[in-house]
């Protein structure tokens, strides 16, 4: 099966590079595509959940299987669905994001990990009634690997 996906959109931003870490202090704009009406109402919510492509992971480099995340041997070795990676099968993001402010077509927002000319394939509101049920619960390197992921330096 063959599942043809467009993009909607891109992202504006000042990360131009892929990076792993120091995200928290970038300010994205969202360009839609598709009209601005698609957008009517987004302001009213406090977040969004952005999927996207990774258009910059070249396909020699994903993987199907489970490795080191970041390539460290400290961490256990997980499956790729296991992990937030991005040298997955499909080479699809997700991030939750703070919206800012809509200017029409343009969605500002903070907290996407995701480079200058992102190609944005969906947005979704973030609601209440979506999210998680019940505590989370994750293994103890994820803490370790995300410690810098949302520093301001960016």
């Amino acid at each position: 099966m063959e599942i043809i996906v467009r993009p909607i959109g891109f992202v504006r931003n000042s990360r131009k590079t892929v990076e792993d870490d120091n995200w928290g202090g970038i300010v994205s704009e969202i360009v839609i595509e598709i009209g601005e009406e698609a957008l009517q109402g987004i302001e009213d919510f406090s977040h969004a959940e952005v999927i996207f492509y990774f258009d910059k992971v070249d396909e020699s480099r994903i993987v199907s299987g489970a490795r080191h995340p970041r390539n460290n041997p400290n961490w256990p070795k997980v499956g790729i669905l296991a992990q937030r990676g991005k040298n997955r099968p499909n080479r699809l993001g997700l991030g939750t994001v703070s919206v800012l402010h809509r200017e029409g077509s343009v969605l500002f927002v903070q907290g996407l990990d995701a480079v200058d000319g992102t190609p944005v394939l969906d947005t979704k509101p973030v609601m209440q009634e979506f999210l998680p049920r019940g505590e989370i619960r994750q293994p103890e390197w994820v803490a370790e690997l995300m410690k810098e992921y949302w520093n301001d330096k960016g």
